[in-house]
């Protein structure tokens, strides 16, 4: 999520800076929405485990030594780092909504703001986190804008075609190990990536209102 701009057509932008090295062909919103990232299944769903890179913002599903899933992520800023350690997934939930941050709406009015922040008399709803697949109290890998430099207040941002995929490949009580870098970063993490979300237009706020956030992207398919 972003601060928003209004442009022409009624949607919302912001501009940030962007990274080009990397980024698959093509550019602007339609080339965000086609990226995406093959995957496969497991053998033995109860050998994978999940690797992640902060400083290449990688994430690496992996059964022994097969990555099942490369894909770039959005990780914590230095002054909201994502956690480094030895985590479990212990929480998966699809329509996860954020419990302090989102939506406040009155009428045609939306404002986004924080929950104690809200108008008197407006309603709220909580800023869609879809495939949510939590690792430690209050941080988690959920579908977002995937931008190329940290952004985040320390969950896993995935693209919105990959995060169901994310989603398949790993269970409650999955391994995930996070650190500076990966032994997999040299063999694995140089992948196309989609253009810089940063400078895209948003979607307007009444679309997170609704649930369309959760299911709007690619049916996920396997090898």
């Amino acid at each position: 999520m972003r601060p928003i701009l209004l442009l022409a057509l009624g949607s919302a932008a912001l501009a940030l800076s962007s990274c080009t090295t990397g980024v698959s062909s093509g550019s602007g919103v339609a080339a965000y929405k086609a990226y995406d990232r093959p995957a496969s299944l497991p053998g033995n769903p109860s050998n994978v485990r999940v690797k992640v890179s902060t400083s290449r913002q990688r994430v690496y599903v992996m059964e022994g030594d097969k990555p099942l899933l490369v894909m770039p992520v959005s990780v914590g800023t230095a002054s909201s780092p994502t956690p480094k350690g030895s985590f479990r997934i212990f929480n998966k939930e699809h329509h996860r909504r954020a419990n302090t941050h989102g939506y406040a709406y009155s009428g045609d009015n939306i404002k986004k703001t924080y929950l104690s922040k809200r108008p008197p008399g407006w309603s709220f709803k909580g800023t869609p986190m879809p495939y949510w697949c939590e690792f430690k109290p209050a941080y988690g890998f959920h579908t977002g804008w995937v931008k190329h430099s940290p952004c985040t207040h320390g969950c896993i941002r995935m693209h919105e075609n990959v995060a169901p995929k994310f989603f398949r490949l790993v269970s409650v009580g999955t391994p995930v190990n996070i650190a500076t870098s990966q032994p997999e970063d040299a063999k694995y993490g140089n992948i196309p990536l989609p253009p810089d979300a940063g400078p895209l237009p948003d979607y307007p706020p009444s679309f997170y209102l609704g649930d369309g956030y959760f299911t709007g992207h690619k049916k996920p398919s396997y090898h």
